[in-house]
């Protein structure tokens, strides 16, 4: 160490009674580095001297460093400020290396903080911004941008080759403000994010209009000149999956020194950016690695959702391929309970007024009323589309026996008009010709009657009713066949289809139709839902319950019902009663079916403060407009 210069100054110390020495740096030191130097590093390290006493800096001087007995040598002198100075250089190491470790500290805390919020972000988009903001906010750039990797199979190409772009995602400036258009570009050596998609290597250009003119990459300046904005330092990193594929490439842009300046013009651009350092580099090397995996993880679930989403068209396909009169009938059942489950959310008064659907819960409600119905896949057919109490094929059956009567009755009085005319001849008594004539009118236009109230009653109806004593009473009439075997008008079984009170199917029918809700459940049961979306086979198996027990298949009663069934019950039977004609009924006007809703609330079967909302908002206009 350099010889310092000392200014020696005795004085006497009250408590200990001697004479103590100060030692004092030359006074002043301005102009002698070595000196300006030292007191820099005293102050910085804020040294405590061997006396326990802290250094009294001022300025550029050092008014007084450490006491001394006033007999001690110069040598002993000399030799302590040696040590001083060493111990001087020794606190600045360990202060920078404190300051370092504490860096370093918080850059894994952040790294770390990143590692958990990225997997909870499964929205690619919301993944890309996150990247994005956190790459910048540890690395200090001011503007950055996101680029993703895109493959697109060449048409008329049988080897099953692809090309490969890079899609322009998202942008960032604090600077500016930055019109995001998504754009695409060829990953080739040209332009710097192409480069580094190609090489799948970092790129740290210092200043990006200082290019070797070696290099094939070049800057764009369009959207400096677009903007009023001036790039300088660029870091461009590949975002790269476990198996070393690029993903995408990350751009950060301009390293501020301090990260609250705007960057307004060129001249505080050249003041406030720097090159990225070496430690910023190897930031965000680590979230870049960090963001191709999230990023992967999160296309990947968004493939999965569009994968099931087209698993859910499919099934309600199949199942309006069983019974095409239902067309439709699911996805507005799904539009009108997620409606429904919306205004729930909104409400602040009545009985549902705590209640919240998370975004996860709304799903379930979703997917559930789209697969409600897809049970019936496994319902016979005929059963399933059957439009009238009779089937086609038992009708016919019908038409056909009374043609047979009605045939027979003309043969029958045909045979009497010829006796009559052989026993009286041409010329014979012509009243009674006209009586034979009349009477046979008569069972016919009787026949008719018979046969259209067949017609009438095989009719279903939405409401119970019907008065059948005519029913029995053609079924009480008999004929008899060629060979001569007597036989009812109607069979006891289509007797009892035609007593039907309401719809078109008997007990056994009806049974089997709601066993769809049963196929339904044990269906959705096989699916391995997530956590998140499991309780959808219960909300789907209870959307046929009715709050006093009456509903299907289990016959619980109000409490047990989860309320997204209830949602969705209300909304089935509203576009049971109301959407387009179905063969085995007649659509019914929305009022009409919001009276019928009301009878059912009424009867303590559906939801009342449920059906207020439905009613309030109008949630049945999301499918049916009003005209």
């Amino acid at each position: 160490m350099r010889a310092l210069p000392l200014k020696i100054k005795e004085f006497q110390a009250a408590r200990h009674k001697e004479s103590l020495r100060i030692l004092c740096l030359a006074d002043p030191v301005k102009d002698d580095p070595a000196m300006l130097h030292a007191v820099s590093e005293l102050r910085t390290a804020r040294l405590i001297g061997f006396s326990a006493t802290r250094p009294a800096v001022r300025g550029d001087r050092l008014r007084w460093f450490m006491c001394l007995p006033a007999k001690a040598p110069r040598q002993v002198v000399a030799s302590v400020l040696a040590a001083a100075f060493q111990n001087v250089e020794l606190a600045a190491r360990e202060a920078a290396s404190q300051a370092t470790l504490a860096r370093t500290e918080r850059e894994m805390e952040q790294l770390h903080e990143i590692g958990i919020a990225l997997p909870v972000a499964r929205d690619v988009q919301s993944v890309l911004a996150l990247i994005l903001r956190k790459a910048r906010e540890i690395t200090g750039a001011d503007a950055g941008s996101v680029y993703v990797v895109e493959e697109r199979r060449l048409e008329g190409n049988s080897n099953g080759e692809v090309e490969r772009t890079l899609r322009f995602k998202l942008a960032e400036n604090d600077s500016v403000d930055f019109p995001t258009r998504e754009i695409t570009l060829p990953i080739s050596e040209q332009s710097i994010a192409g480069f580094v998609a190609l090489h799948g290597a970092p790129l740290h250009i210092h200043d990006a209009y200082r290019i070797p003119p070696e290099a094939p990459y070049r800057f764009n300046d369009h959207l400096d000149r677009e903007l009023g904005y001036r790039t300088r330092s660029i870091l461009t990193l590949p975002m790269r999956n476990g198996k070393g594929e690029v993903l995408g490439v990350l751009q950060l842009i301009n390293c501020k020194r301090d990260p609250r300046v705007k960057l307004a013009n060129p001249r505080l651009v050249t003041k406030n950016v720097q090159p990225f350092p070496p430690r910023a580099l190897r930031m965000a090397q680590s979230l870049a690695s960090q963001a191709a995996v999230s990023y992967e993880n999160s296309k990947l679930y968004h493939d999965i959702e569009q994968l099931f989403e087209g698993f859910v068209r499919a099934s309600i396909t199949a199942i309006e391929q069983r019974d095409p009169t239902t067309s439709g009938h699911s996805l507005r059942v799904s539009d009108m309970t997620c409606g429904l489950a919306e205004t729930v959310n909104r409400t602040e008064t009545g009985s549902y007024a705590s209640v919240r659907f998370t975004p996860e819960q709304m799903k379930e409600i979703r997917y559930a009323a789209l697969l409600h119905d897809f049970g019936k896949v496994a319902v016979r057919e005929e059963v399933l589309v059957k439009a009238k109490k009779l089937y086609p094929s038992q009708l016919a059956i019908v038409q056909n026996r009374f043609d047979y009567v009605r045939k027979e009755v003309e043969a029958c009085y045909v045979r009497q008009k010829l006796d009559l005319l052989v026993r009286l001849g041409a010329d014979g008594e012509r009243k009674e010709l006209e009586g034979l004539e009349r009477e046979m009118r008569e069972k016919f236009a009787e026949l008719d009657d018979a046969y259209s109230f067949v017609l009438r009653v095989n009719e279903p109806t939405v409401m119970p009713e019907g008065n059948f004593e005519q029913l029995h009473e053609i079924a009480r009439r008999t004929f008899h066949d060629p060979r001569g075997r007597e036989h009812s008008l109607l069979t006891s079984e289509e007797v009892r289809f035609l007593s039907i009170s309401k719809g078109s199917l008997d007990q056994g029918e009806r049974e089997l139709i709601e066993s769809h809700v049963v196929h339904s459940f044990n269906f959705l049961m096989q699916i391995p839902w997530t956590r998140e979306i499991r309780e959808i086979p219960f909300i789907a198996r209870a959307h046929h319950e009715k709050l006093n027990g009456t509903g299907y298949p289990n016959h619980i009663k109000a409490s047990e019902i989860p309320v997204q069934a209830k949602i969705m019950t209300i909304c089935d039977i509203f576009d049971a009663l109301s959407a387009s004609d179905r063969p085995y009924k007649k659509a019914v006007s929305p009022e009409r079916a919001l009276d019928i809703l009301q009878m059912s609330v009424r009867d303590n079967e559906l939801d009342p403060s449920l059906y207020q909302l439905f009613v309030d908002a109008k949630v049945y206009e999301l499918v049916h407009r009003p005209s």
